[in-house]
């Protein structure tokens, strides 16, 4: 018996029971051998303020004091290395998107200046508060602090029913029964899936298949040129080691899976890349793919349906969910817990609807 059950082991799951631990008898479950191994273990993620919509934004922003803040609290290495972000605009269509991003404007040749291989750019903007995310450093030290507040973690036990007892829930983890207060349904693409399992209304997740790949090609990657993203979100590239990490920016319906590189999304990636930059890429030394979901507004799902009080969704983090962890945790525990949500955290109707 705990006081709260949460459900899945990737960023969203660990942060928001460490958030939880501090204050109540924590278990956390993966159904998997080991935690992280869907989207939170394959993604590029970065921490960009001007990415996102504007609750997106919001969060990020509010996360940034929490990172450094953690690296202290969990004793873990940097969490964040500034790493400059450049939008970049090469048709109409990336000049009206660019124009919605809270992003400094600068010339097309300053933006040449930022990344050499650039080439017909007709316009761009500059995100200097950006940086990289050490995930995994992030997500170890979640786990560390979850346990050192007494928190329970384990692994291969996948929640085959669940069903309410009185004002609790009773839940079988793999041989196991649990009961607990609350659910937190943490579970990623597999929440709507979750949900049904425990008779409660879907929030209508929709999983997205985002490709990535470790690509090389006439001109070496320079580690000092920024994240280039195309403002119309169709590509991507940044450097990595002596690689550059690509995508297509590819959002392609999927059912909740453990998700595969397509050949197609790879090179399309480089057919949109090459056609932007000198880079003439043509070699891809490894390729993998993760799940984004969102619900229809893209805004994170935090909270109960008022008929189904007890069980929590923390769901809908889209791409966004490692950007905005550290703040969207402490809003879901306070939100789990009835507690206020803290002042520097920002908050808005984010419950199911």
């Amino acid at each position: 018996m705990v006081d709260v059950l949460v459900i899945g082991g990737g960023m969203a799951g660990v942060s928001i029971a460490y958030e939880l631990a501090a204050h109540a008898s924590v278990l956390l479950t993966e159904a998997e051998p080991s935690l992280a191994e869907h989207t939170t273990g394959r993604s590029a993620a970065i921490y960009a303020p001007s990415y996102g919509g504007p609750i997106v934004r919001a969060l990020t922003v509010a996360s940034g004091p929490r990172y450094r803040a953690l690296e202290t609290e969990l004793d873990t290495p940097p969490l964040l290395t500034p790493h400059g972000s450049l939008w970049i605009a090469i048709d109409d269509d990336g000049v009206e998107h660019l124009a919605a991003l809270p992003a400094e404007p600068v010339s097309p040749r300053r933006a040449r200046e930022l990344c050499p291989v650039l080439h017909d750019v007709r316009a761009a903007g500059w995100d200097d508060t950006a940086s990289d995310i050490d995930v995994m450093a992030l997500h170890h030290g979640y786990v560390r602090g979850l346990r050192a507040r007494g928190g329970t973690v384990r692994t291969t036990g996948p929640v085959t029913a669940l069903r309410r007892d009185g004002r609790g829930w009773r839940a079988d983890v793999g041989e196991d029964e649990v009961r607990a207060e609350v659910v937190v349904n943490a579970a990623g693409a597999w929440a709507d899936e979750l949900a049904d399992k425990a008779g409660v209304p879907a929030i209508g997740l929709r999983p997205m298949r985002r490709t990535l790949a470790l690509a090389s090609g006439a001109v070496p990657a320079d580690p000092a040129w920024p994240l280039v993203a195309d403002a119309a979100d169709r590509f991507y590239f940044r450097p990595e080691g002596r690689h550059l990490l690509i995508s297509p920016a590819d959002e392609t319906p999927s059912e909740p899976c453990d998700a595969k590189p397509d050949e197609l999304d790879v090179a399309l990636a480089i057919e949109r890349i090459n056609a932007a930059t000198t880079l003439r890429l043509r070699s891809v030394h490894t390729a993998w793919a993760g799940l984004r979901s969102f619900v229809a507004d893209r805004a994170p799902v935090v909270g109960a349906w008022p008929d189904h009080p007890g069980f929590v969704f923390f769901a809908g983090q889209g791409g966004y969910g490692i950007q905005m962890a550290p703040a969207l945790a402490a809003l879901g525990a306070a939100v789990v817990l009835g507690r206020p949500v803290p002042g520097d955290v920002p908050a808005r109707d984010v419950s199911p609807r």
